[in-house]
């Protein structure tokens, strides 16, 4: 058994009322305590946002009012998660909203919160670095690897895939630090993720499209590889130029 197998990790998945991490409150919130063997712990629960969910976040995972109302607040869960949590690496796809948003509510609720300290694997980079997936969303990756589908989009649900995907992709590294080395570089990416062009060649994306991205605040991945994207462009158009004498006429 290799020492990655043997390490225990937490898996973290908070459904919210939307994405704005500053502004939005957690609905559901799920916990697990694994290694590549064993669930040794988990945490779910419902949670009361105290203010009315989107129709538009309804629609995605399904959680209504109804079902939250008289469920806990989140500063009543707040210590057995993070009693949970401890000091264990954290798991997640695009794992680091969920941490900023446990963090921020422990900070509304003055409840001391060591979580953005915590060491972190992304399984949304992960998949990236793996890159034989056409799709890195959790769903599409759940499907790539054949792990059996654990019901509507919920929190312990995703967990629960989360977990099984997680394995799939560090089964190639033997410790841990070997994965974290191999994230600690930007991974280059062949495809847009998001946006007009999602799915799209970096090649064939138009070049004030990239431009646009290249001074936004998009993660480090996606910034590296519109980068890269733009510098071969310019070696070439410098080539062309150097090869042709009138291209500029």
């Amino acid at each position: 058994m290799t020492e990655i197998e043997k390490q225990k990790f937490i898996c973290i998945d908070c459904e919210t009322t939307g994405l704005d991490v500053q502004e939005d409150r957690i609905i559901e919130v799920a916990v697990m305590l694994f290694d590549f063997h064993t669930i040794e712990a988990q945490f779910q629960s419902l949670v009361d946002p105290e203010r009315i969910i989107p129709e538009a976040s309804i629609a995605i995972h399904h959680i209504t009012q109804e079902m939250v109302a008289g469920k806990p607040k989140i500063d009543q869960l707040l210590p057995d998660i993070l009693a949970l949590v401890s000091d264990h690496i954290i798991i997640g796809h695009g794992v680091q909203f969920d941490i900023e948003l446990i963090a921020l509510a422990a900070e509304r609720a003055k409840i001391p919160c060591q979580i953005r300290k915590n060491k972190f694997l992304d399984t949304l980079r992960m998949a990236r670095l793996y890159g034989q997936s056409p799709v890195n969303s959790l769903e599409y990756l759940r499907k790539h690897f054949n792990i059996p589908l654990e019901g509507a989009h919920r929190a312990m649900s995703d967990v629960i895939v989360n977990r099984e995907v997680f394995k799939h992709l560090a089964k190639r590294f033997k410790t841990t630090k070997a994965l974290f080395d191999a994230l600690s570089k930007p991974v280059l990416m062949e495809t847009i993720p998001l946006g007009k062009y999602k799915g799209r060649n970096f090649k064939e994306i138009p070049l004030q499209y990239l431009q646009w991205i290249v001074h936004k605040d998009f993660d480090q991945d996606l910034l590296y590889s519109v980068k890269t994207e733009l510098k071969r462009r310019k070696k070439g158009n410098t080539f062309n130029q150097l090869s042709n004498p009138f291209a500029d006429l």
